[in-house]
């Protein structure tokens, strides 16, 4: 999409720097915070380092428009869309032509693909001015976009369709797990209350002796999150933590981590009351966020320094993490098993049970298995309302059953 050159110096500058203006703007419309002197330093930034090497041009618009770590993705996307190279126009070329080679495998799609490509064609699109004829359609046996929005992944949704994903899940209904704890409360009826009933005679000058009763109290157990903000779970981790902030504005107790290379306590940012403000002091508090991933130490680190703080009262603990570990898979399963004797119920969700033909076949993924109470996938409404269901004890038992996977 770059302009071609012109005669003269200054009219190749004026084209460089409208290109570069437009580039913000579609950075802008993907969903990106690019204020007005962003692009004036990047266009400042360009003519310093000039335009012959394109790694370094990349550089340079990437210090200057992308103040996020979780955006660098998108980035990465939209630059490779809007400023086609040569070589690239080369290869599309052969590819057109009429000895092309066989097609290539189709591979997974890259985080930020959808809404980088919804944003060049957004500026491109135009409004018609024709009517369209009016037709009769029988839509008995079509989807509606509502059941299309609940089955669409996470990861494959554009910014409009990440905005709706957001306000249906504001409708969502809360778990409403309630357990007994070992307190009692007074009641109009159950068990007899000997201590209140013998004050209640004394009171009286043991005229009148009235039976005072007492039962177990009732509340809803604190809630653990752990999730995995490494490459491969940004995007599904991102979503989710929406969820999160609906759970802690209307439950008791939630505590929320989040880990890749470290453990970050971001229980407090949270507990603000706007989420895209919550998200922001989120991002601004990891430093990881999209990077590498150490599933083994960061519990080892939660199991060490948190563990007695948060996971009271019979907590339930949801894990987010795809499973992908690299380093000591003696060590990870030695800290799964500690979380899961710590706390009433580990919860395991993972994205990549999405596929049909999900096996149990990396190493992290079979030390952890053992360990774990409920095995779901979670990357779509759909399965966010099925984990509703689980956690209110009206879903199905175990996950992994009906992948095969034996109950520890």
């Amino acid at each position: 999409m770059i302009a071609p050159a012109a005669e003269t110096t200054e009219s190749r500058d004026g084209l460089l720097a409208d290109n570069i203006v437009h580039f913000a703007r579609a950075l802008r419309t993907a969903g990106l915070r690019i204020g007005p002197g962003a692009a004036v330093d990047a266009i400042l930034a360009v003519k310093a380092i000039g335009v012959g090497d394109r790694e370094a041009f990349k550089a340079a618009l990437r210090a200057t428009l992308v103040s996020r770590r979780e955006d660098m993705a998108l980035f990465d996307e939209m630059f490779s869309l809007f400023w086609i190279s040569p070589e690239q126009i080369r290869k599309i070329r052969q590819l057109m032509g009429p000895l092309s080679p066989r097609r290539p495998k189709e591979q997974k799609a890259n985080p930020g693909r959808t809404r980088a490509s919804n944003a060049l064609m957004d500026s491109r699109r135009q409004p018609r001015e024709e009517r369209p004829p009016d037709m009769d359609v029988d839509a008995r046996f079509t989807t509606s976009s509502d059941e299309m929005l609940r089955s669409l992944d996470f990861e494959q949704m554009s910014l409009a369709e990440m905005g709706r994903a957001r306000k249906a899940m504001e409708k969502i209904v809360l778990p409403a797990d309630i357990i007994k704890t070992r307190r009692h409360a007074r009641a109009n009826s159950g068990r007899i209350d000997p201590k209140a009933t013998m004050r209640t005679f004394l009171r009286s000058g043991g005229e009148l002796m009235l039976p005072s009763f007492r039962q177990r109290r009732e509340i809803q157990p604190p809630l653990v999150v752990l999730a995995d903000i490494s490459g491969s779970m940004s995007q599904y981790t991102r979503i989710f933590l929406h969820f999160v902030h609906l759970l802690t504005a209307r439950r008791r107790r939630v505590s929320t981590f989040l880990f890749g290379t470290r453990l970050t306590n971001v229980t407090r940012s949270m507990r603000l009351r706007d989420p895209d403000a919550a998200l922001d002091a989120c991002t601004e508090q990891v430093r990881d966020w999209s990077g590498g991933t150490r599933i083994g130490t960061a519990l080892r680190d939660f199991n060490r320094l948190w563990s007695r703080r948060v996971l009271g009262q019979r907590a339930t603990v949801l894990l987010l993490t795809d499973g992908l570990e690299r380093d000591d898979i003696e060590s990870l399963e030695m800290e799964v098993d500690r979380l899961h004797r710590s706390c009433r119920r580990l919860v395991w969700l993972n994205p990549l049970l999405r596929f049909d033909g999900f096996e149990a076949r990396a190493s992290g993924i079979k030390a952890m298995l053992p360990h774990v109470d409920d095995f779901r996938p979670v990357h779509n409404l759909t399965s966010l309302a099925d984990l509703v269901h689980a956690l209110s004890g009206k879903g199905s038992t175990i996950e992994r059953v009906r992948r095969g996977q034996p109950h520890g």
